[in-house]
């Protein structure tokens, strides 16, 4: 019945992704998996403004935690940030290196960090995408805490249809997005593989596979959006 269920789940997971360009899976978008397309190009964060009055958010750890996606175009490099910006309309950080995700589907970072000095404090993950059809916003508000999270694999895990990289020179789209950047991780055996994309990874990307039923709808889906994009 688990890879039945897995199967259920990942097409419900598919078909909403249809419905955008891409999804924020965690930290949860402001905007949940209801994603107003139409509105997914609008800076910083889509349909929704945030308000941190308001706005409860979820723990994001500043040591390491995971920021999952999920595209419905063949291919975009991602620009992960952050702010305590009452309504992130300024003063973002570029908390990950921007990376090239190739393929449809899920794409996960585990160890995304910010900044030590964050804890105690609410702010705003941004996740910009910059795709075919132009840059693309999600945003998540979230209360940055103490220490790491280390991510089940079910959560946290790479379609297998998908490869990725750290890019090799600067997209020069999120130019005037960041204040702040982060620098490229380097290559260690104990942290992250060489910045050549490799199937089913990208630098820091959580490895493993999935069940066979998500593999074929992630296989369908690719077809059918090659066709369509």
């Amino acid at each position: 019945m688990a890879p039945l269920r897995s199967l259920i789940t990942a097409t419900l997971l598919l078909l909403s992704a249809a419905n955008a360009h891409f999804l924020l899976l965690n930290p949860q978008s402001l905007e949940g998996q209801d994603v107003d397309e139409d509105k997914e190009g609008n800076g910083p964060c889509g349909a929704i403004t945030p308000d941190l009055t308001k706005d409860k958010g979820t723990d994001f750890y500043v040591d390491g935690d995971f920021v999952s996606l999920q595209l419905s175009h063949p291919q975009a490099n991602w620009l992960i940030r952050g702010t305590l910006d009452s309504v992130a309309t300024g003063n973002w950080s570029q908390l990950f290196p921007a990376v090239k995700q190739s393929g449809l589907g899920k794409f996960c970072e585990p160890t995304v960090t910010a900044p030590a000095s964050w804890v105690g404090k609410k702010g705003v993950i941004s996740v910009v995408a910059d795709a075919p059809d132009g840059l693309l916003f999600q945003c998540a508000v979230v209360n940055f805490v103490s220490g790491k999270n280390t991510p089940a694999s079910g959560p946290c895990t790479n379609a297998t249809s998908v490869t990725g990289s750290f890019l090799t020179s600067a997209d020069p789209a999120f130019a005037t997005l960041v204040g702040t950047a982060a620098s490229t991780p380097s290559s260690t055996a104990s942290s992250t593989p060489s910045a050549s994309a490799t199937h089913n990874a990208a630098p820091a990307f959580a490895q493993g596979g999935l069940p066979l039923g998500i593999m074929l709808v992630t296989a369908a889906m690719v077809l059918a959006g090659t066709a369509l994009l």
